[in-house]
């Protein structure tokens, strides 16, 4: 199998020549008799036992010829396409399929490549990045949450329903004085202020005590989900069974030994403190590296094909799909709730598709122009890496990824490396909080 030829005939699109000698076509034939002779049938001899030569006689030397070419053709694309150094991004178009007595066959495959690429100025680019700082009251914050993870519901007596209580509740709906169907519910437990009921319900809970019976008036929205009671005005009979308030724990060191691994409220809030700053310096990392990349790709230039595109739209579908299988719903459920077809579904990642696109032959580029390597020892680190990661042998791995592809996310892995190492960061320390200065200033201080 040889390259007879390769020529750039459109942008990114090449054609090779490629031949297919007499030896390895008659190898290839020889494989295809021995895989279909068990189905084929010839007067004078048993099935399965018909001589090649017999075969070829009865129906045509070249009876064995499509199937023949078909086990030569992956392994004779793949040897031309690493002779003529270029790198496929789709499918090729194989026709010009000619067979010549004696002197095997030759066939053109027209493929789509990888663009040229240039890139400029990725060294020492200028960038800031901005880190918030943690504060005293970002800890508060984060400790108010865990007490409400935390609360427990007692009942109250003396008193009014309240924004944030729990009222259980028996109501009936009626429109134009007839109830209707779905309206009834019996010891309800609704939180006020939740926005789990229609409108104006809720509001008109709140002020009521356990044990009142009263109607509550309300309007359903006009797009109400049930057709015949959109913007039909009802009145909810409603009795408050019982009536329970959110108690907060206390916030001491018995707490944190209930939330936490720690036996000190103190230790927990360092930890605290200490897990968001990592968080925010991340976040701030991540921030300032997309602006380093998008100051590259802004820097490129090359012609990129569509179906770079439209394969990497695919790719980002199909995990989304798979990520959603493994919730239990499938793609199809989905489009149907989300109320998209799968078009306009695929449409929508390829903004994204695109950038991926254009950072992976920058960083491709720069790594060709740096001369970057990958070592023996880098390549079984991360096919380790990659086994761990997905939970499989090393050996699956291996056998499932390509070395060529591994290397090829280890370029790009290192070139961003070296955009993000040369660049020139400046450094700005942001003080960020919810609260007010006076709140910030008495959180300080109970730190204190």
């Amino acid at each position: 199998m040889s390259l007879t030829s390769s020529k750039k005939v459109e942008t990114n699109v090449v054609e090779l020549e490629i031949a297919v000698t007499e030896e390895q076509l008659q190898k290839a034939t020889q494989a295809a008799y021995k895989k279909n002779i068990k189905k084929i049938a010839i007067p004078g001899f048993r099935k399965g036992k018909a001589p090649k030569a017999m075969i070829e006689k009865l129906y045509g030397k070249d009876f064995f010829y499509e199937d023949a070419v078909n086990m030569i053709y992956p392994e004779a694309y793949e040897a031309a396409v690493e002779e003529a150094n270029i790198s496929p991004v789709d499918q090729a178009k194989v026709d010009n399929l000619t067979f010549k007595e004696g002197e095997g066959f030759t066939f053109r495959a027209t493929v789509t490549v990888k663009p040229e690429v240039e890139v400029s100025n990725y060294k020492g680019i200028k960038a800031e990045k901005n880190v918030e700082t943690i504060m005293a009251a970002d800890v508060n914050a984060e400790l108010d949450k865990l007490r409400e993870r935390n609360a427990r519901l007692v009942t109250v007596e003396n008193r009014a329903a309240k924004k944030d209580d729990t009222a259980t509740i028996n109501f009936e709906g009626f429109v134009d004085g007839v109830a209707f169907e779905g309206g009834k519910g019996e010891d309800y437990p609704l939180v006020l202020g939740s926005g789990a009921f229609i409108p104006g319900f809720e509001d008109q809970v709140i002020g009521h005590k356990m044990g009142e019976e009263f109607d509550v008036n309300v309007t359903f929205p006009d797009e109400y989900h049930v057709e015949s009671l959109c913007s039909k005005p009802a009145v909810f009979k409603v009795t408050i069974n019982n009536l329970q308030k959110k108690e907060l724990p206390a916030l001491d060191d018995e707490f944190a030994k209930d939330v936490s691994e720690f036996d000190t409220l103190a230790d927990l809030k360092k930890d605290i403190k200490t897990k968001l700053q990592t968080g925010k310096d991340e976040a701030a990392q991540q921030e300032v590296e997309q602006t380093l990349i998008d100051s590259v790709i802004a820097n490129m230039k090359a012609e990129i094909p569509q179906v770079m595109v439209e394969n990497k739209a695919n790719e980002l579908m199909n995990d989304f799909a798979y990520r959603l299988q493994s919730q239990g719903l499938g793609l199809d459920m989905y489009l149907q709730y989300t109320g998209m077809d799968r078009e306009s579904f695929k449409k929508s990642f390829e903004a994204t598709a695109e950038r991926q696109v254009k950072i992976r032959l920058a960083m491709e580029k720069i790594a060709e122009l740096e001369n970057i390597a990958v070592t023996v020892d880098e390549l079984d680190a991360e096919y380790k890496r990659l086994a761990e990661m997905y939970g499989l042998e090393e050996e699956k791995v291996r056998q499932f990824i390509p070395s060529r592809d591994v290397k090829e996310d280890l370029y790009v892995t290192k070139a961003i490396d070296i955009v993000r190492n040369s660049a020139e960061i400046k450094e700005n320390k942001v003080k960020k909080s919810s609260k007010s200065k006076k709140d910030e200033e008495e959180a300080d201080e109970e730190e204190k």
